[in-house]
């Protein structure tokens, strides 16, 4: 058994596709821990599943149970992971001491890009990337989301970043690292929540076999991350609403920082559309792994002799 092995252990199902390249999509599991209210945690997790099956890939939910690293968590994995209230948020400075002190962990992007990295998972699936919090450039309030893309050959498919960080400072860093920003038949970087901010991506594919040659290329060009962004489904919320609720849920949000203060502006969010962002929130992260798993179904192919 090597170090690795005896950190993490992959599902049988997953280390069977991966073994014979066969395509297998890494989705987060901070959405279930951090993310969303029980039951929608444990809702949405089984339903982004299904929508990697169904696109033809296998699915692996990334999670720390008991300082055990899994790939590819069961159902009962998820609800015990979903119902443990001393679950951390697990970035990837996290993921050491999480397995040291036996911690139960949700993964966030970058330590869920991380683990699929080292066991050779090129495609992973989330709502919204993590970025430059709002007023970063004084408080220097980045995500390692932004890091871990520097660094790491995965394509991320999400709905753009989370709508209450700084996107324009977000898409900076992202050009700053050399991470591509490619939009899903769409011009403009969503913004989590609503389908289009005032951004452009840096280019535009219209189906997953473009996706699929573009990250060939791009990483046997020597490339680390991508970042696919596919607007939310309709209805999104608008612009006007967003900004309103957003700025409700920041005057409440005074005192609170670091790792909790994306769960609690989002909770508020919630509150004050009546619960039309979690649907929103619930519909694009199921939309995401359906498009990560034809993405990785149409990698897989091209792969092959």
């Amino acid at each position: 058994m090597s170090l690795l092995e005896s950190y993490v252990q992959v599902r049988p199902d997953v280390a069977e596709a991966l073994k014979n390249a066969r395509p297998v999509v890494a989705l987060e599991s901070a959405l279930i821990t951090h993310g969303l209210p029980w039951p929608v945690n444990v809702e949405t997790a089984a339903a982004a599943e299904e929508a990697v099956r169904r696109s033809g890939s296998i699915p692996a939910t990334i999670g720390v149970l008991d300082g055990q690293i899994y790939v590819g968590l069961g159902p009962d994995q998820v609800r015990a992971l979903a119902s443990r209230s001393n679950a951390i948020k697990a970035g990837t400075r996290d993921l050491a001491a999480a397995v040291v002190l036996r911690n139960w962990a949700g993964t966030t992007v970058s330590a869920t890009l991380h683990i699929a990295q080292r066991v050779g998972i090129p495609i992973m699936a989330t709502g919204g990337i993590g970025g430059v919090h709002r007023g970063g450039a004084e408080s220097f309030d980045v995500s390692n989301d932004l890091i871990a893309l520097a660094h790491l050959p995965v394509c991320v498919v999400c709905s753009g970043a989370k709508a209450i960080l700084d996107i324009g400072l977000t898409l900076e860093k992202l050009e700053t690292y050399g991470v591509p920003v490619v939009g899903y038949r769409t011009d403009r970087f969503p913004a989590f929540l609503v389908r289009e901010s005032a951004f452009p991506v840096t280019s535009r594919v219209e189906s997953v076999d473009d996706v699929a040659r573009f990250l060939r290329v791009h990483w046997e060009l020597g490339g680390q991350g991508v970042v696919l962004a596919q607007p939310p489904p309709e209805p999104a919320l608008g612009e006007a609403e967003w900004v309103a609720v957003l700025n409700l849920a920041e005057k409440e949000s005074r005192g609170i920082v670091g790792k909790n203060l994306t769960p609690f502006l989002l909770q508020r969010i919630a509150h004050h559309t009546a619960g039309r962002s979690l649907e929103v929130n619930r519909r694009l992260i199921e939309a995401n792994a359906a498009l990560a798993g034809e993405v990785a179904a149409a990698l897989s192919r091209i792969k092959k002799p």
